[in-house]
């Protein structure tokens, strides 16, 4: 949808939303970052739910592109709130596991491909983590001195385990 902005125009929204949730959108625009600001700050207590802060994402193989991080942001920037992260590397998935399978965090293997949301799931969550470089993170980054998130183990694929 497209927004006409002319002298008092107020887009109209649903009062009865109570909650947004802001996944990856190849296709984000400005109607859509209003209509959820618009929820968000004037539907009383409408939560704020992100599927995960990503910073970047690989659409193709010859470049990062912006991920789910800067539209949470858009809306971050727009509402003054923080939203409460459901996806990786938020405890939530580690607790529903835990507790309806009755297993040990330290019997659980994450395996990914990102540092900031994989491996730090893992780690965050008393679970071990393994980092393959097939996707995101390059073993020049891994290794590299900025890096400061350690994996349990680490390798080229998933297949190199097997």
């Amino acid at each position: 949808r497209t927004i006409e902005l002319k002298k008092g125009y107020a887009l109209p929204h649903d009062a009865n939303v109570g909650a947004v949730v802001c996944g990856f959108d190849r296709y984000i625009n400005y109607y859509k970052i209003q209509y959820a600001q618009l929820c968000l700050n004037e539907n009383p207590g409408c939560e704020f739910i992100a599927t995960n802060l990503d910073a970047v994402t690989h659409l193709t193989d010859a470049q990062e592109w912006a991920g789910n991080g800067a539209m949470t942001g858009a809306l971050k920037g727009c509402t003054n709130r923080e939203p409460t992260v459901v996806g990786k590397p938020s405890p939530l998935m580690i607790d529903y596991l835990t507790s309806k399978f009755n297993i040990q965090p330290s019997k659980i293997m994450i395996v990914g491909d990102r540092l900031d949301t994989d491996v730090l799931f893992g780690n965050n969550n008393g679970c071990k983590s393994t980092l393959v470089f097939s996707g995101v993170t390059t073993p020049e980054k891994y290794m590299g001195p900025d890096n400061k998130i350690a994996a349990y183990y680490y390798g080229n694929s998933i297949v190199d385990f097997f």
